[in-house]
């Protein structure tokens, strides 16, 4: 028998509200770090955790750098199934499409790889160990975007500074991005999502910045306000920042302007230690991947 939520969440975390420009305080939730979350099987340690995504059924996916890369938990914590040693080497970002299908991005292979949720290979891209910047290569990819049709777009972020667009069944329609602090120019594209009007959010790391493009590379605007955004997840209108170097997770309302963060530096259940990539699910709960932690944590939101 499962315990009541509030006897499996911890102390409230310290939250920072920011004021709207009208002068009235936008509400923003208390995230509560939920104990015990998840449960791993005997005899399994995670490495450094590197992603998470749920799917439409709130099954929770977990990337990390080590033995079974893919860990599948259901929403309560408790564990399904795991998969991938034969095929990624050094994990780093991983989205579930609109169809339930699992995409990860191997900085150690330079590949992108498309699964079935049960972690048969659809998909592969780029030359499996061979770094380049040619139309059928990576340099360590960071993420992954599909978008409802089937294209989707890959963050090609260590080595190349750029993103590429695919149709569906992995044709390259299009590429753009240099080294660069200028519009549309980056440096180390770690992250990237899209939202319901096609338009390309990439966070651009060391600019401390995230750049919006349309879905033919047209740049838009950049937000300044993200921090280092190492992970990016769209919820509503909302944008959810993992900021691997602050420490914390910042939410973004539609305009890129802050309405406030939770977490801070350490160890402890609800501090972070290089919180790399982050997800919510149907239900509004926070998911974020640690990597220095080595460690997923999940947060329930509670309005007063």
């Amino acid at each position: 028998m499962s315990r009541p939520l509030t006897a499996l969440v911890l102390p409230l975390l310290t939250i920072i509200a920011v004021s709207r420009s009208d002068g009235r305080a936008d509400r923003f939730p208390d995230y509560r770090p939920i104990a015990g979350w998840p449960q791993l099987p005997p005899k399994l340690e995670l490495g450094p955790v590197s992603a998470v995504a749920t799917d439409a059924k709130d099954r929770v996916f977990v990337a990390h750098r080590g033995p079974k890369p893919v860990l599948v938990f259901d929403r309560d914590g408790t564990f399904v199934r795991s998969w991938g040693d034969e095929h990624i080497k050094t994990a780093h970002g991983l989205r579930i499409d609109p169809e339930g299908n699992v995409w990860v991005t191997d900085i150690g292979n330079h590949t992108v790889m498309k699964f079935d949720p049960e972690g048969k290979l659809l998909l592969s891209l780029g030359q499996k160990g061979r770094a380049g910047d040619k139309p059928d290569q990576f340099d360590r990819p960071t993420d992954v975007a599909v978008a409802p049709d089937g294209e989707f777009f890959v963050s090609d972020g260590y080595g190349n500074a750029r993103v590429l667009k695919f149709d569906r069944t992995g044709k390259l329609l299009k590429r753009w991005g240099t080294k660069g602090k200028g519009e549309g120019e980056f440096n180390l594209p770690h992250a990237i999502c899209l939202d319901a009007k096609g338009r390309v959010y990439v966070g651009d790391r060391e600019n401390n910045r995230v750049q919006v493009f349309d879905g033919e590379g047209k740049f838009l605007a950049q937000w300044k306000e993200s921090g280092a955004p190492y992970g990016l997840f769209l919820a509503g209108d909302r944008m959810f920042v993992a900021d691997g170097r602050a420490g914390w997770v910042r939410v973004l309302g539609p305009d890129g302007k802050p309405l406030g963060r939770f977490g801070e530096k350490g160890t402890a259940a609800g501090q972070f230690q290089m919180p790399h990539m982050l997800c919510v699910d149907s239900r509004g709960d926070v998911y974020v991947a640690e990597v220095t932690n080595k460690r997923v944590q999940k947060f329930t939101a509670v309005k007063e």
